[in-house]
């Protein structure tokens, strides 16, 4: 039997980042993934001889001193990466029903109201105050802000419901729905997405926002190496398939060779639905069980990667969000026969070219029941498996559907499309290990927002949780529920002293 300091099962960014922080700080690590490249939602893949991402479209809090930008430094990676920093004047571009008219959000407080306010000449007022509420709640978050503090700060504002709050700002209904607009991102759901969310994901985008150059997975290969060179591994095509406890911790991991290893303490990067799933204690308690088996997850993508002949689209320095009526929540409650009634083009960084590009992707919401004729299949690149011909021309026909709303928009865009390939929430399922293919892993709801979070802590003294579920989703929320995971071996004090004082040095 093996034996580590620390075994951490998946290699998604929340198992690596810790792998990253523990290694560094004398920890021998063993991460286990099932895949076989590690990353998670930083994978990529080639199509054509074309990088996509599968995840990692564009990332915030980058720029020098912000939140980001410190943790990445501190783990030797941030001078190593290949960015390019979006438009200054409008990273996101906000498009509503049937107009024409492109609304932009841009960079930096200032500019970010200055843009929006020559759109809404009337509202410079309302637009000071939104800014003023984001930069309040996001400062009762200690963590995200890179200081210690404690869980009352943040008290106050969990059940802040994020289209209530921005309704309140103003009476102009365009507005509103322009400052929701890219609420894809954390896939918004009205009576029940928390201001935080909105508040925590847009600011660190404008604060700064980048695209990762040749794709996302240069994140996941430098943490690797910074993991390697601290003396830990990283162990591909291998599943975890138990986690054994003895009394009130874990003994050891049974893989899927029927190998065991042992560790002083053990990390799960999985669901915590999974975890507790292979988990074999009884100190996890049938109520514990039950509620992590029933948090609700966020809803599904479809994702339609699309290589483009060469020299025929323009390169986007932005995104571009689409909302097929006047309400921008409206979209994620669309149903098969209106479809989509939404959707993102993310426009890849390519160090082949700038003027035009590469490939792109549109991505959209979609419900996991849409695909209960394939749920029984399981595919991947390691475990290659075919879902049918059925499942095959559901594809098509969801594509076709998909690229005739954004031709609408482009009317140019079927003559630039080369080839393409699809993602669903199968995809995702298989691949990062969702039960139901959730974009972005539990759903938070203002209404009850302490059942919606995930302590790191569980019942086996030894084991901890880390990733997109506990927190916040995106490269950011994962890199600090990491943070969170790291300091219950660390200690908070030293873990943040040691994160500022890095960019010092």
């Amino acid at each position: 039997m093996h034996n580590y300091d620390v075994i951490i099962i998946g290699s998604g960014l929340g198992g690596l980042v810790c792998g990253a922080i523990l290694s560094r700080n004398g920890y021998k690590v063993r991460i286990y993934e099932k895949n076989r490249q590690p990353g998670g939602c930083l994978q990529t893949f080639s199509r054509d001889k074309v990088i996509f991402d599968s995840g990692v479209h564009y990332i915030g809090g980058l720029g020098q001193g912000e939140n980001l930008y410190k943790i990445f430094s501190y783990l030797g990676i941030m001078d190593k990466l290949k960015l390019k920093r979006m438009d200054t004047d409008g990273f996101d571009h906000i498009n509503l029903g049937t107009e024409d008219k492109v609304y932009r959000m841009a960079q930096g407080r200032d500019q970010f109201i200055r843009t929006l306010a020559a759109d809404f000449p009337g509202e410079t007022d309302a637009l000071h105050a939104y800014c003023d509420k984001i930069s309040e709640v996001c400062s009762k978050f200690p963590l995200y802000n890179l200081r210690l503090g404690d869980y009352d700060e943040k008290r106050s504002v969990l059940p802040l419901n994020a289209a209530s709050v921005i309704e309140g700002f103003t009476d102009n209904y365009r507005l509103q729905q322009v400052l929701a607009g890219n609420n894809l991102l954390y896939a918004g759901v009205k009576d029940k997405t928390p201001f935080y969310v909105h508040a925590l994901v847009l600011n660190s985008y404008m604060q700064s926002s980048w695209k990762c150059v040749d794709g996302g997975s240069q994140i996941a290969r430098l943490l690797c190496r910074c993991i390697t060179e601290n003396g830990g591994t990283v162990i591909r095509n291998t599943e975890v398939r138990r986690i054994v406890g003895q009394g009130d911790r874990v003994d050891h991991v049974v893989l899927e060779s029927g190998e065991k290893a042992s560790a002083d303490y053990f990390i799960s990067n999985l669901h915590p639905a999974q975890t507790t799933a292979i988990t074999e204690s009884d100190a996890i308690r049938g109520a514990y069980r039950t509620r992590m088996q029933h948090l609700e997850n966020s809803t599904g993508a479809f994702v339609l990667n699309v290589v483009l002949k060469p020299g025929t689209f323009p390169y986007l320095n932005h995104n571009y969000y689409h909302h097929a009526t006047d309400d921008a929540w409206a979209g994620i409650d669309c149903t098969p026969d209106q479809w989509p009634q939404t959707y993102a083009i993310y426009v890849s960084a390519s160090s082949r070219h700038e003027k035009y590009a590469d490939c792109l992707s549109v991505m959209t919401y979609m419900r996991y029941d849409e695909l209960a004729p394939w749920q029984h299949t399981f595919n991947t690149d390691r475990m290659e498996s075919g879902r049918g011909a059925d499942y095959e021309a559901f594809k098509v026909q969801k594509a076709e559907q998909l690229m005739a709303a954004v031709a609408q928009k482009f009317p140019d865009f079927r003559h630039c499309v080369q080839s393409y390939s699809v993602a669903t929430p199968l995809s995702y399922r298989d691949y990062i290990g969702t039960s139901d293919g959730s974009m972005y892993g539990i759903l938070k709801d203002s209404a009850d927002p302490l059942r919606t979070m995930v302590s790191a802590r569980t019942r086996l003294s030894n084991l901890y949780l880390t990733g997109q579920n506990l927190n916040l989703h995106g490269i950011l929320g994962v890199t600090m529920s990491s943070v969170i995971t790291s300091a219950e071996l660390l200690g908070m004090e030293f873990l943040v002293e040691e994160i500022n004082q890095s960019i010092l040095k």
